[in-house]
């Protein structure tokens, strides 16, 4: 059962929200909140999967809430609920360590379908939305910066395919290994790299040469090009 915490200063949103997850039969809301603080609360308190935040809360808002949370408990998986995708607080909730985002008047299933991907570390985030996020991130870089050494060939291969905005099951799939070990890769490289998530790891793909401006991988040193990384 994956369990949710969702904050939102509107009574009808929350118990929207709570229906149709609840209505999906894997996922239970665990607490409610009505402002950042009660949130960061709730989350303290429940240790949710998955935590749905507004960004436009009185007292504490949804940034600040998302900072503390994750100030306290790294891991923790947020989502950011928007009423819509250009909110320039909604990225910085991403720089902070948001995992992905939700359009409130998405359709039911692809916020089920989202919460689902969050609760496994997948951002829900379509290719299309993850360049937005990647572009706003790199818009004050001039150059790339030299990858770690500390990766291994194959972490490298993941971190580029992660940056293209391939799902797990879609990077296994190039690679010719198993989903579990993708994880490992992602979970492994995430850690090295001292980052809060995957949408994190996709920005850094590109700050490190991995992914050209068209989002197209280009193979890091040393890595096989038989693995699929460079394939066009």
């Amino acid at each position: 059962m994956i369990r949710v915490v969702v904050a939102d200063d509107q009574a009808l949103v929350r118990a929207g929200v709570r229906m149709m997850l609840e209505a999906a039969g894997d996922m239970e809301v665990c607490g409610e909140a009505a402002d950042g603080a009660e949130a960061v609360r709730l989350v303290e308190r429940h240790r949710p999967d998955v935590v749905l935040m507004d960004l436009r809360m009185p007292r504490v808002d949804g940034l600040e809430a998302t900072r503390r949370i994750l100030a306290a408990q790294p891991s923790a998986r947020i989502v950011v609920l928007t009423t819509f995708s250009e909110d320039e607080n909604l990225y910085a909730a991403l720089g902070a360590g948001a995992l992905g985002f939700l359009v409130k008047d998405d359709p039911p299933a692809r916020m089920v379908e989202s919460v689902r991907r969050a609760a496994t570390g997948e951002p829900p985030l379509a290719p299309s939305v993850l360049r937005r996020v990647v572009e706003r991130a790199l818009a004050a870089e001039r150059q790339a910066v030299p990858l770690p050494p500390g990766l291994t060939g194959r972490e490298a291969q993941v971190l580029t395919l992660v940056g293209v905005g391939l799902s797990n099951a879609e990077i296994a799939d190039r690679l010719h290994v198993g989903v579990t070990t993708v994880k490992s890769h992602v979970a492994a490289l995430i850690d090295k790299l001292g980052l809060r998530n995957r949408t994190q790891a996709a920005v850094m793909a590109h700050r490190f040469g991995l992914v050209d401006t068209g989002f197209t991988p280009v193979a890091p040193a040393g890595s096989d090009r038989e693995s699929g990384v460079s394939g066009s």
